[in-house]
């Protein structure tokens, strides 16, 4: 059988961690409200996020901590630049210099065809500028994204600038992500989450209404709701199978 890496030792060693000793300071919750990253995290997913990973380390953290460098294919939980109040989490699909473009769906990093095993196309039609990046937008798109477009696009592709990342969801069909905000700034990005905690939904057929509703997950002014159906049916809308599951990204090869 084979030995754990170190790396799989370190990160359940930190999540352990941060379970134990976790406050907003180390970690946080956060709970997925809307399909984008389908089918990798779902809605109701209720996951801890490492808020250190990212972190500069020092010169005693660094050697007890496995501090990282934000690589394409993490997954992070970060303020989008258009909406400084709600965070998101989305993949990193491009870091600093890289040259990005998707053509027919098919994403093209640095000049290469991309293997994404992670990713869902839930629709069949091709969309002129959603799956054909960058291009003359062909819907709203906010005013960092136009800034993108604009000051950030060589040869027909969009070249990630200095100290930002360029982001999107694992549902590439469903997800409002750099596509249509522009880049994610450095120092927007929260952590990555490493465990999901516990996860609650609706067990019925239709993959895009089997969870519970985004504003009930999000809106305290209607929360007890969600918390009243959480009373009466945790034991049967309880996902079981994804408690405790560790969150891992997916190294993209430029």
């Amino acid at each position: 059988m084979a030995q754990p890496t170190r790396s799989t030792i370190a990160e359940w060693t930190i999540t352990i961690l941060l379970l134990l000793f976790g406050t907003a300071t180390v970690a946080q919750p956060f709970v997925i409200p809307t399909v984008s990253m389908e089918d990798t995290l779902l809605v109701g997913d209720h996951l801890i996020v490492d808020k250190l990973a990212y972190a500069p380390p020092g010169p005693l953290s660094g050697k007890l901590l496995p501090y990282t460098p934000i690589r394409r294919g993490d997954i992070i939980v970060f303020r989008p630049p258009h909406d400084m109040r709600e965070p998101y989490v989305k993949r990193v699909i491009g870091v600093p210099g890289d040259h990005i473009k998707i053509r027919n769906k098919q994403l093209y990093l640095n000049g290469k065809e991309v293997l994404e095993p992670y990713k869902y196309h839930k629709t069949e039609y091709i969309d002129s500028y959603r799956d054909n990046f960058p291009s003359p937008p062909n819907t709203r798109v906010y005013k960092t994204a136009l800034e993108m477009l604009e000051k950030h696009v060589v040869n027909g592709e969009v070249v990630v600038p200095p100290d930002h990342y360029f982001a999107m969801g694992d549902n590439r069909d469903l997800s409002l992500d750099s596509r249509y905000w522009g880049f994610v700034p450095r120092e927007n990005i929260i952590g990555k989450p490493v465990l999901v905690y516990w996860s609650y939904g609706k067990p019925v057929l239709v993959y895009w209404s089997y969870d519970a509703p985004t504003e009930q997950l999000i809106n305290p002014l209607i929360g007890f709701d969600h918390a009243a159906d959480v009373a009466l049916h945790f034991f049967t809308k309880t996902r079981w199978a994804r408690t405790f599951r560790p969150v891992r990204g997916y190294r993209l090869d430029p």
